[in-house]
C-alpha cells in the first residue's frame, strides 16, 4: 500500500509541473496581445548594396627626377607631412660639375681676348685720330672687339645653362600633403622621369569601386554609409562618378566628413544607396529578441496570437527594420505591452 501511495503522489506532481510550465509558455503570447495593432504593407525603401572603398585624396602628386645622377640625400619619409615647394632631397650629376669648369675656363679664355681686343681698338682709335691708320683699320680693330666680347657672353651662357641643368638636382615637393611612399634610398642613382616619392594632394575622399551593374543606379547625390570597423558608421553623399570602366568596376568619389586621414590607402567596407526596392516594413518595437532570434506576434482572425520567428534586416528607415522572411503582406501583427530591458531576453 505505501508503494502505490508514493506512485500516485509521483504522478500527481508531475501533472502540477506540466500545467505550470504551459502557463508560463502561453504568458508571453497574452502578454503580447494587450498591445497596439498593424497590418504589415509593402513600402518603398532605399536599396544598399555593400561595395569596397579606399581612403584616398582627390589626387596624389609624383616627384620625379628631372636629372640623371645619385640620389645623395633624401629628407622625407612615409607619413611625414610636406609644404609645396619644399625641397626633400637633392640629385648630384657629377659630370656637370666638369662641364661646368670646362665651360668656366672658356669664359676666362674669352674675357682675356676680349680685353686684349679693346685694348688694340683704343691704340688703333688713338692713332687714327691722329691721322696715321686709315678709317678701314678702325673698322677692322672695332670689329674684333665686338667678336671677342660675344665670345665672352656664348661662353657664361653655356656655363649658366649647365648650372642650371645642375640646379634641377633639387627635389620639390609639388603639392602640399602627406607623403605616402618614399622607396628610393638615398645614393641611388636616377633617371629622368624616375619616381622618387608620391605626396597626397586635395581633399580626403572616399573611393569606390562599383560593379560595372551599378553604373546606372548610382549618380552624384547617392548616399553613403562607411563601416570604419570600430562600430562606427558614418553617413557620406557621392560627389563624382568617373565615366569610364576599367576590369569591370566604376570608380566614384564620396564625400564623408569625420574620416581618418592617418591611413590613406586603408580598405574599408561601405553600402552605397543604388535605387528603391519594395519591402515589408515594421516598426523596430514590434520585434522582441530572445536567444538570438526575432519573433514577432501574429495575431489571427479569430484573435488568437503566435508568437512567430521572423528573419530581419536593417533598414535605411529610422526606427523601422525589415522583415525578409516569416510574414507576408496583410498579416497583422501586436506589439508587446512592455518592452523588456535589452539583453533580459537572453
Amino acid at each position: 500500500m505505501r508503494m502505490v501511495r508514493l506512485i500516485a503522489v509521483a504522478a500527481l506532481s508531475a501533472n502540477l509541473a506540466a500545467c505550470g510550465g504551459e502557463v508560463a509558455e502561453n504568458a508571453p503570447a497574452e502578454q503580447a496581445a494587450s498591445g497596439r495593432a498593424m497590418v504589415v504593407q509593402q513600402a518603398e525603401t532605399a536599396r544598399w548594396t555593400p561595395v569596397a572603398a579606399e581612403i584616398a585624396t582627390v589626387d596624389q602628386a609624383q616627384v620625379l627626377a628631372r636629372i640623371p645622377g645619385i640620389l645623395t640625400s633624401l629628407s622625407v619619409s612615409e607619413g611625414d607631412y610636406v609644404q609645396r615647394g619644399a625641397v626633400i632631397g637633392r640629385i648630384v650629376d657629377s659630370q656637370l660639375g666638369y662641364q661646368s669648369g670646362a665651360l668656366g675656363a672658356q669664359a676666362a679664355a674669352a674675357q682675356a681676348q676680349a680685353a686684349q681686343a679693346q685694348a688694340e681698338l683704343e691704340r688703333v682709335r688713338f692713332l687714327y685720330e691722329n691721322n696715321v691708320y686709315p678709317k678701314a683699320r678702325l673698322d677692322a680693330a672695332e670689329a674684333a672687339a665686338a667678336a671677342a666680347a660675344a665670345q665672352v657672353q656664348a661662353a657664361q651662357a653655356q656655363q649658366g645653362a649647365v648650372n642650371a641643368v645642375a640646379g634641377q638636382g633639387a627635389v620639390v615637393a609639388p603639392a602640399t600633403g602627406r607623403v605616402l611612399h618614399a622607396d628610393v634610398p638615398a645614393g641611388s642613382p636616377v633617371a629622368p622621369g624616375m619616381v622618387i616619392a608620391t605626396i597626397t594632394s586635395g581633399p580626403l575622399v572616399l573611393r569606390l569601386d562599383l560593379p560595372e551593374s551599378l553604373a546606372s543606379e548610382v549618380s552624384t547625390g547617392s548616399e553613403v554609409v562607411v563601416d570604419t570597423g570600430t562600430g562606427e558608421e558614418l553617413p557620406g553623399r557621392v560627389t563624382r562618378v568617373y565615366p569610364s570602366v576599367a576590369g569591370g568596376q566604376v570608380r566614384a568619389d564620396a564625400q564623408v566628413p569625420g574620416l581618418d586621414n592617418a591611413l590613406i590607402g586603408r580598405r574599408v567596407t561601405a553600402r552605397v544607396q543604388s535605387g528603391s526596392k519594395r519591402a515589408l516594413l515594421v516598426p523596430q518595437d514590434f520585434v522582441s529578441t530572445r536567444f538570438g532570434i526575432d519573433y514577432v506576434t501574429l495575431r489571427s482572425e479569430d484573435g488568437s496570437t503566435t508568437q512567430l520567428p521572423v528573419q530581419t534586416a536593417p533598414s535605411a528607415e529610422a526606427g523601422q527594420v525589415e522583415v525578409l522572411s516569416g510574414l507576408s503582406a496583410g498579416d497583422t501583427i501586436v506589439a508587446p505591452a512592455a518592452s523588456a530591458p535589452a539583453g533580459a531576453a537572453e
